[in-house]
C-alpha cells in the first residue's frame, strides 16, 4: 500500500469474520485511521462483524451497512467485505449521528443538534462547499423519501448515500455506527474533507420522448393505479408498444424518469400488481414522468468519470453507491469486471444499494462521493 495515501482501501472474501477482519487490517499500512467505512454482504452477521472491527480498530470511528453486492477498485464482488480508511490528513473533521424508528414518527432534531454541538454552529449556516453529508438508510423500511425530504427541509447540506441491502432476500437490512447495529434506522455523517469534494451522478438512460402522468397513486406502497386515466399497466404497455405480460422483462431497461434540467431522476418499476404497477420509488400524482431508453452502463459511466476527472483533477478516493438494478444488468451483460476496472488507479469502494440518495431518493443510478 502507498504510504503517502490518505485514503486506503481493503477487501476480504473470507467466510470467517475473524479472518476477514484480519485480512482488512493487514491491507492497511500502520497509521492513525480516524474513520473506517465498511460495506459488508448480508451473509456476515453484522453485529459480530462490527464487534470484530471494533476490537481490531479500537481508536477508530466505524460506520457501514449490509449490502446486495460490493465493489472495490478493479474488483466486482459478492459475499465480501470492502472497507475505506481515512486518516486525519484527508478529513479535517467529521461527526456521526443515528436516527432510529424510521417507520414511526422519527425525529431528526436530536441528530441535527448533535451536529451543531459538535461543529459549533447551526446547520443552516454550514458552508455546503466545505462540508458534505453521508447517509446510509435501512433499505426495507420504505422511508427514504420521507426521510430525505425531512432532511432537505432542515438543511441545505448535500447528503449522498444509499439504502442498505440484504443480497436480494428482501427481509432485513442493517446500518451501523457508534458501536451499534441498527435496523429501521439511518446513519448520518457530516464530513469536512481537507481538499474538498465533488459528487457524480450517472444513470445511463436518456429520454424516449414519451410521457406518462400518474393520475391515481398510493404513495405509501409506491403503487400507481392509473397513468393518464388508464390502468397503469395498460398505459405503460401501450407506450412501449408491447403486451402487458411482457412488461416485467422491460422494467430494467425502460424505467420512468422525473426530468430536471434535462436529466432524469429514475423511478424503477418493481412488479405488476394486477393492473397496477408497484415501484421501488415513490411516485407523485400529477407529475409527468418520461419513459427512458438505456445506454451502455460501462461506456456511459466511463464518459461521466472522464468528464469529472478533467474538471476536478486528481482524486484521493471515491465511494460509489450503485443501484442493485444496475448491478443486475451488468451481470446479465457480463460487464461487472469492465465496470470495476473503470476505477483502477485510485481508491474506490462501493456497494449495490436498494436505492440511491442525492437530492432525494432514486433508482437505477450510481451516485458517487469524490474526495479531491
Amino acid at each position: 500500500m502507498n504510504e503517502k495515501a490518505n485514503v486506503q482501501i481493503a477487501y476480504s472474501q473470507s467466510n470467517s469474520i475473524f479472518s476477514a477482519v484480519q485480512d482488512l487490517k493487514a491491507q492497511f499500512w500502520e497509521c492513525e485511521i480516524s474513520l473506517l467505512i465498511v460495506f459488508a454482504s448480508s451473509f456476515y452477521d453484522q453485529s459480530l462483524l462490527l464487534r470484530a472491527l471494533q476490537n481490531s480498530f479500537p481508536e477508530t470511528e466505524i460506520l457501514g451497512c449490509s449490502t446486495a453486492g460490493e465493489v472495490i477498485s478493479d474488483h466486482f464482488l459478492q459475499g465480501s467485505i470492502v472497507a475505506m480508511a481515512f486518516n486525519k490528513q484527508i478529513l479535517d473533521d467529521f461527526h456521526i449521528e443515528v436516527v432510529e424508528n424510521l417507520s414511526e414518527e422519527f425525529d431528526l432534531i436530536p441528530a441535527l443538534k448533535g451536529f451543531e454541538n459538535h461543529f459549533g454552529f447551526a446547520l443552516d449556516h454550514i458552508d455546503h462547499h466545505a462540508y458534505v453529508g453521508l447517509v446510509l438508510i435501512d433499505g426495507m423500511a420504505m422511508m427514504e423519501e420521507k426521510f430525505m425530504e425531512s432532511l432537505g427541509d432542515k438543511t441545505n447540506l448535500i447528503f449522498i448515500g444509499g439504502s442498505a441491502g440484504d443480497d436480494l432476500k428482501f427481509q432485513e437490512t442493517f446500518v451501523y455506527a457508534k458501536g451499534n447495529v441498527y435496523a429501521n434506522a439511518s446513519i448520518l455523517a457530516i464530513l469536512k474533507p481537507q481538499n474538498g469534494f465533488d459528487v457524480l451522478k450517472t444513470q445511463s438512460f436518456f429520454s424516449s420522448g414519451k410521457h406518462l402522468t400518474p393520475t391515481k397513486v398510493d404513495p405509501t406502497t409506491r403503487t400507481v393505479f392509473e397513468f393518464d386515466g388508464k390502468p397503469a399497466a395498460q398505459a405503460y404497455a401501450e407506450a412501449l408498444g408491447v403486451k402487458i405480460a411482457d412488461l416485467p422483462s422491460l422494467f430494467m431497461r425502460h424505467p420512468l424518469g422525473l426530468m430536471a434540467d434535462g436529466e432524469p431522476f429514475v423511478r424503477s418499476p418493481q412488479k405488476l400488481s394486477g393492473e397496477a404497477l408497484t415501484f421501488y420509488c415513490r411516485i407523485v400524482e400529477g407529475v409527468s414522468l418520461t419513459i427512458l431508453n438505456p445506454l451502455d452502463i460501462v461506456e456511459d459511466t466511463q464518459k461521466a468519470l472522464a468528464t469529472k476527472m478533467a474538471e476536478i483533477g486528481p482524486v484521493q478516493g471515491i465511494i460509489d453507491f450503485q443501484c442493485i438494478l444496475r448491478t443486475l444488468q451488468l451481470r446479465e451483460e457480463g460487464q461487472t469486471d469492465a465496470y470495476a476496472q473503470l476505477f483502477k488507479g485510485f481508491p474506490m469502494i462501493g456497494f449495490s444499494t436498494y436505492g440511491e440518495a442525492y437530492l432525494g431518493h432514486m433508482n437505477q443510478t450510481s451516485t458517487m462521493l469524490i474526495f479531491k
